[in-house]
């Protein structure tokens, strides 16, 4: 049988069952794993903060703190978002695995465990794992400005650069609800552009959407807009007229024609006259790419 990676992987092994624990040692550490032991959801979150394991076995009925906690806990870590958290369980209700991944674990095995189906849940997760890790390590070398969020509002995490630019622009941790609301509020009315967060005195941050990963991972380009002026720049920089760079302006914030009508005092026709005009002159056919072409040229520098 295949082993499941290389010597140096990791596994942390939380159950509360000495039978259970020499088990499934015995197994790992045939195949070269390094396996460290926690009999306990305690226990497991002090070796966490040490050593960042590479998978983690929880069994998900213990006393005091269950598998489910230890497991939201974990996630909570910033060193932890990437690292698969694989349930071992005997509850097969349905109930008891929607509450195995809802607590942010990535499968489950029921017991007793089957040792090559282990091997082979340890090795695809593992795959899995590396390569959103190494995605995420080529984003941050390429000094992208990015963030993700959870459908819960949650920020997931983001890379060096952003959290630059969050720091300057004020949004500390105490500050993050403010984040969280303003993309909640996005995605109860998902568009195409984005968000933003305006701030009194100071630019502007925008989040541009550029897609899902997966199905609860929102991912954003993070950039600062000048909040004077605007109007102007986009006037200047495409040949519009006053009104025109106006619509465009609320294009790019992800305002709907019918909100900009209202926003501008004008009819939906008018609105759509002028984006006939402007599309024209930006040599585009839609309003997401207007959008587009609107955000480069109001994004100030960043770093």
């Amino acid at each position: 049988m295949k082993g499941i990676e290389k010597e140096q992987d990791i596994v942390l092994l939380v159950d509360d069952s000495p039978e259970s624990l020499g088990f499934l040692t015995a197994a790992l550490e045939h195949d070269g794993v390094t396996v460290l032991v926690a009999r306990s959801g305690e226990a497991a979150l002090g070796i966490v903060l040490r050593v960042t394991p590479d998978v983690v076995l929880m069994d998900a009925v213990m006393p005091g703190l269950d598998g489910f906690e230890t497991c939201r806990q974990m996630k909570a870590m910033a060193a932890l978002t990437h690292v698969p958290i694989i349930f071992m369980t005997g509850l097969t209700e349905t109930e008891h695995i929607v509450h195995a991944l809802e607590s942010g674990g990535v499968d489950y095995l029921s017991k007793p465990i089957n040792v090559d189906e282990l091997r082979a849940r340890i090795r695809v997760h593992l795959v899995n794992a590396r390569r959103g890790q190494s995605a995420r390590i080529a984003l941050d070398a390429a000094g992208r400005h990015l963030v993700a969020f959870g459908a819960d509002g949650s920020l997931l995490w983001s890379t060096p650069q952003a959290n630059r630019l969050l720091e300057r622009s004020g949004f500390d941790a105490a500050r993050q609800a403010t984040m969280s609301e303003g993309f909640q509020t996005w995605l109860s009315e998902p568009t195409s552009s984005g968000f933003d967060l305006p701030q009194a005195g100071v630019s502007a941050l925008q989040f541009a959407y550029l897609g899902t990963v997966g199905s609860d991972e929102y991912l954003f380009r993070l950039s600062r807009m000048q909040s004077e002026g605007q109007e102007e720049t986009l006037r200047q920089q495409f040949g519009l007229t006053q009104r025109e760079s106006e619509v465009l302006l609320w294009i790019a914030r992800g305002k709907a024609n019918r909100d900009i009508g209202e926003i501008l005092g004008l009819s939906p026709r008018t609105v759509n006259k002028h984006l006939e005009q402007v599309y024209a002159k930006l040599g585009v056919e839609n309003r997401a790419s207007a959008a587009i072409r609107a955000v480069q040229h109001l994004q100030s520098p960043l770093d």
